[in-house]
């Protein structure tokens, strides 16, 4: 029955379609149990002018649909321990009726202990974004096979965000994860669209290299401190905020041990990692007494000089 009502629904005008879609789209939604992430998805398209417009809302409320009520993990999760994310899409060319090309950034985040903050865990853009979209077309994805580059990506950092939750709150623990990910960029090798291959980018930076540093044992110490400094460290603070504190400018030093041993020159996860915390160690350490702030500063300005003067901020 639910395959003769699917040929009959593709055969309808792209009229009729979209009508029954906008009319029974929320009904989907609310039978549907929610899964692993609450992501928030945004499709901007201010670049591409002279186009129907409607296909970028179908195509947002697919991906929202796609994002949040897949099962990742097969694992159980209460609705206040789905971890929260962004992606926002900009759309900056239109190459065919059905061919897209922009950029992705994706923002992760992940509560502290005790607290209404939410430490943000993952601050990317993506440039590499480049895909194609038949409206009201389902979006399909395997994890044998590259069936859509669309659909390949979401997954791929549906697995990232879901490896770094995980590894904040045990050692490694998102290993599983980065591994499905992996995959999925392995799947992916043979795809015309670019980011998945390790000689597409001389910077080494793009899918293929942020999972390939994250499972690199070389960047383990990365791992380790991204756990101690959520769970020994954020998730302490509401207890024991100078010690917590403290154990945090002790953890730093993992950090400094992997950008002092350079296991490749352009250190993309570590930045990626920086690149999320910066922030959040300034409001930290501002706070701190003299001598911590010194060393603190010293020490992130060497491993990271590219937030200098952001850093300056906590020795004022």
């Amino acid at each position: 029955m639910l395959k003769i009502l699917l040929i009959n629904f593709w055969k309808l005008s792209d009229m009729m379609r979209r009508i029954i879609f906008i009319l029974i789209f929320p009904f989907i939604l609310i039978n549907v149990h929610g899964q692993e992430l609450i992501c928030n998805v945004q499709v901007i398209t201010q670049q591409i002018q002279g186009t129907n417009k409607q296909v970028f809302q179908t195509l947002q409320t697919a991906i929202n649909e796609f994002m949040n009520n897949t099962s990742w993990t097969g694992h159980n999760f209460a609705v206040h321990e789905r971890i929260e994310c962004t992606m926002l899409f900009n759309l900056k060319e239109q190459l065919g009726v059905d061919e897209f090309k922009g950029s992705l950034q994706i923002q992760a985040r992940r509560p502290v202990f005790n607290s209404s903050y939410n430490s943000v865990m993952l601050n990317y853009v993506d440039n590499d974004l480049h895909f194609r979209y038949v409206e009201f077309q389902p979006l399909e994805f395997s994890e044998t096979q590259h069936l859509s580059n669309l659909t390949s990506i979401l997954a791929y950092y549906a697995y990232i965000i879901i490896g770094m939750d995980y590894d904040s709150f045990s050692p490694e623990g998102g290993t599983p994860f980065f591994q499905q990910a992996e995959n999925i960029v392995n799947n992916a090798q043979n795809a015309a669209e670019r980011g998945w291959r390790a000689m597409e980018s001389t910077s080494r930076k793009n899918r293929y290299w942020l999972v390939s540093s994250i499972l690199n044992e070389d960047f383990a110490p990365v791992r380790d401190f991204f756990y101690k400094y959520h769970r020994l460290g954020l998730d302490m603070m509401h207890e024991k905020t100078n010690e917590a504190r403290n154990g945090i400018a002790e953890y730093l030093k993992l950090l400094q041990q992997v950008s002092r041993d350079k296991p490749d020159p352009f250190m993309f996860y570590l930045q990626v990692v920086l690149d999320a915390k910066s922030d959040e160690f300034v409001n930290i350490f501002k706070e701190s007494f003299q001598d911590e702030k010194t060393r603190v500063f010293a020490l992130l300005n060497e491993i990271d000089p590219s937030h200098k003067s952001k850093y300056e901020q906590i020795i004022r």
